[in-house]
C-alpha cells in the first residue's frame, strides 16, 4: 500500500455493475483533475479468445488462476505503489479497439488478442483497476495487500445469473443450455476465487432486487434499478471517516441497516458512489503531498 502512488481496485464479475462504479470514478477524476493509469482486468487473462475457447472444453473458466496471470496483477500493483510505474497491456474486445491500439502502437493484433506490454506513464496520480480479480489471493500470490482502496460490486447471485443469461443471449446469441452450462462450469472458481474477494474490500455495493428472482432461468426481464435497493457495506467506517448522518441526509430514501451498512434506492446507485468515493479519493490525493 502506498500514499505516494495509491492503487484503487474495483472488482466484480461481468455484468455486476462495475461499469457504473467505473463511470462514477471517471466523473470524480475529471472534476478533481486527477490523472489515472487505467488497467483492465481482461488484460491479465492468460489466453487469447481462440485459445480460451479450446481451454473451456477442458473445464477452465475466466474466474480461475489457470486462465489468468494473478502474479502479474500483484507485480503491477506492487511496482506502481513503490515507483508509480509498471507494465500494462490491453485485451482487444472489438474491431474498433483493435484499430485504435494498432494505430497507436504500430502493431497488427486482432480482436480477442492482446496488445504488447507497454510502460505506464510516470506522471499519473493513481492506478485504477477494474475487473474480476482486484482483491484476489491465491496461494503465495496476494493482490489485495497492495490495494489502498478496494471496492466490490456484486448483485445477489440470482440477479447476476439473470443479467448474464440476458446479455449472453441478446449480445452473443448463446442458447439457454449453453449459458447454464457456462454458469455451472464456472461455479467452483466463482466460489473459490471471486466470492472471497468481497471479504477483503473496503466498500461493497450489492444490488438486491425487490421483485421475484427465485428462478433466474425463467425470468422475462432484468429487474430495473428502480426495482432494487443497493446495500453499501463499509468494512471499517473509521478508516475513511464515513459520515453516515451526512449520507442519509444527502441520499433520499436511504436508511441504515447495520452499524456499517447503508441501504439506498437502486436508482441512486451512481449518485451514492460519487458522494461516498469523492471525499476518499480527495484525501488520498492530499496524502500524496504530505
Amino acid at each position: 500500500m502506498s500514499n505516494k502512488h495509491p492503487v484503487v481496485a474495483v472488482t466484480g464479475s461481468s455484468g455486476a455493475g462495475t461499469t457504473t462504479v467505473k463511470r462514477a470514478f471517471e466523473h470524480i477524476f475529471y472534476r478533481d483533475g486527477i490523472k489515472s493509469a487505467v488497467v483492465e482486468g481482461d488484460s491479465f487473462h492468460r489466453y487469447t479468445r481462440v485459445e480460451m475457447r479450446e481451454k473451456m472444453t477442458q473445464g477452465l473458466s475466466h474466474f480461475g488462476p489457470e486462465a489468468n496471470h494473478f502474479e502479474k496483477i500483484a507485480e503491477l500493483f506492487k511496482t506502481y505503489g513503490e515507483t508509480g510505474g509498471g507494465n500494462k497491456r490491453y485485451y482487444l474486445h472489438s474491431e474498433e479497439e483493435a484499430a485504435e491500439h494498432n494505430s497507436r502502437l504500430g502493431c497488427d493484433q486482432k480482436p480477442g488478442e492482446f496488445t504488447p506490454w507497454e510502460t505506464i506513464d510516470q506522471d499519473t496520480d493513481l492506478l485504477f483497476y477494474e475487473g474480476l480479480h482486484g482483491m484476489v489471493v491465491d496461494g503465495e500470490v496476494d493482490v489485495a495487500k497492495y490495494v489502498d482502496l478496494g471496492v466490490g460490486v456484486v448483485p445477489i447471485v440470482n440477479l447476476e445469473w439473470i443479467q448474464k443469461i440476458f446479455r449472453d443471449n441478446a449480445e452473443r446469441g448463446y442458447s439457454e443450455e449453453a449459458i447454464v452450462d457456462t454458469i455451472m462450469r464456472r461455479m467452483p472458481d466463482y466460489i473459490n476465487h471471486i466470492t472471497p474477494q468481497f471479504s477483503r474490500t473496503d466498500i461493497n455495493f450489492q444490488r438486491v432486487p425487490t421483485v421475484d428472482t427465485s428462478n433466474p432461468f425463467i425470468a422475462r426481464d432484468i429487474p430495473t434499478p428502480d426495482e432494487s435497493f443497493v446495500v453499501i457495506r463499509f468494512s471499517d467506517p473509521k478508516k475513511f471517516d464515513i459520515d453516515f448522518p451526512y449520507l442519509l441526509s444527502m441520499i433520499d430514501g436511504s436508511f441504515m441497516s447495520r452499524r456499517n451498512s447503508i441501504v439506498v434506492p437502486g436508482g441512486k446507485m451512481g449518485f451514492s458512489m460519487e458522494i461516498i468515493l469523492q471525499p476518499i479519493i480527495e484525501r488520498m490525493m492530499d496524502a500524496r503531498n504530505v
